[in-house]
């Protein structure tokens, strides 16, 4: 077997079989740390992998590998038994397809871990009238409360903080905005499906007013005066949410500064987002 770098193939080898067939190991990618990536496409008999996978485990073995990934596509899940059997397991999974992990060497295993956080926003818009956009859920923790919150909603893949908060306000009141600065974050734990929780408060700014609410999820969305908003019962006597109103509220009279953005280029020469306290960079520049 050759050597190669990420992302290109470990070239396949054939070994003689007891019966006379030949044995093809699995075709394989190399990673950055010392071990292979399985990418299973196409179909194989039950008998056919298991072979298969035994012979190039034992390949890798000799080879000290640290890791082995299989990545199966929803089709071929049929095949999980005969991995596990050969001491995989579960690592992650995606709509399309679940990752088995195996550790090869005797030593303490350093596989990372599944992600463990989910990453949400919070959206205060706040217009010239010194009015908030809030709604009301139609299902979920506050679903038939009558508090009325700030839209919330899950960052998606590949999506920027400052992008999930100008869509989820968008989806769920049919405001457009634009982003002005994180202005608080908070983590929890045990969450959805035993995760911990990441949420951005995100400040940003109404460019339409008249709100078209998503039905599906809204049971109510209104503009509402700011301190009315911050004293609602439920916010007051709930100390996590007294905390964000009473940040919003410094902000909103100018006595608070967030976290605006700025792009800047990775050492792969991907552009990223850092979020920092432009206000006392500015000042700290002047003076």
């Amino acid at each position: 077997m050759t050597t190669s770098a990420l992302g290109t193939s470990v070239a396949q080898l054939s070994l003689p079989e007891d019966e006379g067939r030949e044995i093809k190991l699995l075709t394989a990618k190399e990673d950055r740390y010392g071990g292979v990536i399985v990418e299973l496409e196409e179909a194989m008999e039950p008998n056919a992998f298991a072979a298969s996978l035994k012979a190039s485990m034992d390949h890798w073995r000799k080879q000290e590998k640290n890791c082995v990934w299989i990545q199966l596509p929803l089709r071929l899940s049929s095949l999980v038994d005969i991995a596990v059997q050969e001491g995989f397991r579960y690592h992650h999974a995606e709509p399309d397809y679940l990752m088995l992990a195996c550790w090869l060497p005797s030593r303490p295993d350093t596989l990372p871990a599944n992600a463990s956080h989910r990453v949400g926003i919070g959206a205060f818009v706040i217009n010239d009238h010194r009015e908030v956009l809030v709604v009301q859920e139609k299902s979920g923790a506050f679903g038939g409360s009558g508090v009325w919150k700030f839209p919330t909603g899950v960052v998606d893949e590949g999506e920027d903080i400052c992008d999930a908060a100008i869509r989820e306000v968008k989806e769920e009141t049919g405001i457009d905005a634009e982003f002005i600065e994180v202005l608080a974050f908070r983590q929890s734990h045990k969450g959805f499906c035993g995760k911990s929780d990441l949420l951005f408060v995100c400040m940003l700014k109404p460019l339409s007013s008249e709100i078209q609410k998503q039905d599906t999820e809204i049971e109510a969305a209104k503009w509402m005066p700011l301190d009315e908003y911050v004293n609602q019962p439920f916010i007051q006597k709930h100390g996590q949410f007294k905390q964000i109103a009473d940040i919003c509220l410094n902000k909103s009279n100018s006595h608070y500064s967030g976290f605006s953005l700025q792009s800047a280029k990775s050492n792969s020469g991907t552009t990223n987002i850092i979020y920092f306290n432009g206000h006392d960079m500015n000042r700290q520049s002047l003076d």
